[in-house]
């Protein structure tokens, strides 16, 4: 019988900071996105997650803790501070590498100066509140809604420059910067005032764009993230694509994750995305479907736990149909990136282990422990297809025996 692979990514929710945040990253101390969530929402009723078993994780007084029909474990990251980018290319088997971290405004002259011998206007407008602004409408700068000096964005209102343009100024900032990503984004319905009105500067220095509050998600948003290290053929997309089976990449996945020839189904909206995998089950006879929920980190960076919690349970609800349509043969895993704890104090990721749940109709459930790296996620698909191995992570795969057709 033919086998699908469906993987869920609820991005930012964590269950739990890291032992190393008091060295690493101090104010995520104490953070624990999903366990907080439920303290603080009036209730809410997840009844997917709690079958699968989700409490055995959590242990939250509000909730069922029913035998598990799903194996159940924790994940920590590998990959440094807590990122998305880093933290999806981790679950897809890519061993992390350790970043060069700098503010733009370290950069920002070798930029410019880059930028001009390509034949772009490029100006600082401002020499002490430093971003750069290319071809009057382009806004390169800091990334200030994740982790410091890591992330720099290239931030334009479509309205006045196709994404196609944008992504070509994108690629040639890449080319001259070695911090871990470089972000080319774009929407329509936003003016240049608008745009340069969104840019702030965060408590620790950097300046950027507030990119929720520039309207850049509204209408008509591109996206394209432009990674520093990263072999796309050695994770498990890729090497799944190459064994001839059909690969879906789904919401923010298709945007943070290369594999040439997957279909990519863009979207932001809860409902969307998890309405895709259904829509995906319906066409895809053999392969791996990969999709991310980002509405949850948006959520977090908002400081918005009713939010949080209203898109966690449209995923519940859309989580039974799935697992109804799911045939005997079919892999669920559902998983997270990292934290994005709405209570902690700040609005930026928290550095937290995820969850992990792996379900099959006919597997034996187990309890699969602390996973040292998001890698095994990726290891365990390619496993279950009978392919080579990925770059990182180890296969759970042979921890969940499977049962009789009758089990």
């Amino acid at each position: 019988m033919a086998r699908r692979a469906i993987l869920l990514i609820i991005d930012s929710l964590g269950i739990g900071s890291m032992e190393d945040v008091r060295q690493t990253r101090p104010a995520d101390e104490g953070a624990n996105t999903f366990y907080h969530i439920l303290d603080e929402a009036e209730h809410l009723a997840i009844p997917s997650f709690e079958k699968l078993g989700i409490n055995q994780l959590l242990h939250h007084p509000s909730l069922n803790s029913p035998v598990p029909a799903a194996s159940t474990g924790s994940v920590l990251l590998q990959h440094d501070g807590a990122d998305s980018f880093a933290g999806h290319n981790e679950i897809m088997g890519t061993k992390p590498k350790t970043p060069y971290s700098a503010p733009f405004a370290e950069v920002i002259k070798e930029v410019q100066a880059y930028m001009k011998e390509q034949g772009y206007k490029a100006e600082i407008p401002d020499e002490s509140f430093p971003y750069l602004l290319i071809n009057d409408v382009v806004v390169a700068a800091d990334n200030i809604e994740t982790d410091y000096g890591q992330i720099y964005n290239v931030s334009a209102p479509l309205d006045f420059i196709p994404f196609e343009e944008v992504l070509k100024i994108g690629e040639e900032i890449r080319r001259c910067v070695k911090v871990n990503r470089v972000i080319a984004l774009g929407g329509e319905n936003v003016s240049r005032g608008q745009l340069l009105q969104a840019i702030e500067k965060r408590e620790d220095g950097l300046i950027g764009v507030n990119s929720p509050k520039s309207g850049l998600y509204e209408k008509g948003y591109q996206v394209r993230h432009l990674g520093y290290g990263i072999n796309p053929e050695t994770q498990a997309a890729a090497i799944v694509k190459e064994s001839g089976r059909d690969v879906t990449l789904i919401g923010k996945m298709q945007d943070v994750i290369t594999c040439e020839g997957a279909k990519k189904i863009p979207g932001i909206d809860t409902a969307f995305v998890m309405n895709s995998i259904v829509q995906e089950m319906d066409e895809m006879e053999e392969g791996f479907m990969a999709a991310t929920v980002q509405e949850t980190d948006l959520a977090g960076h908002a400081e918005n736990t009713e939010r949080y919690a209203e898109k966690i349970k449209t995923v519940d609800d859309y989580l039974s149909t799935i697992i109804k349509k799911m045939s005997s043969e079919d892999l669920l895993l559902i998983s997270a990136d990292h934290g994005n704890d709405p209570t902690i104090g700040h609005s930026q990721h928290t550095r937290e282990k995820t969850f992990l749940l792996a379900y099959g109709k006919c597997r034996n459930t187990s309890v699969l422990g602390e996973r040292k790296t998001l890698s095994d996620l990726g290891a365990t698909i390619t496993d279950y297809f009978g392919l080579e191995k990925t770059e990182n992570g180890t296969s759970f795969l042979g921890e969940q025996e499977r049962q009789d057709q009758g089990g």
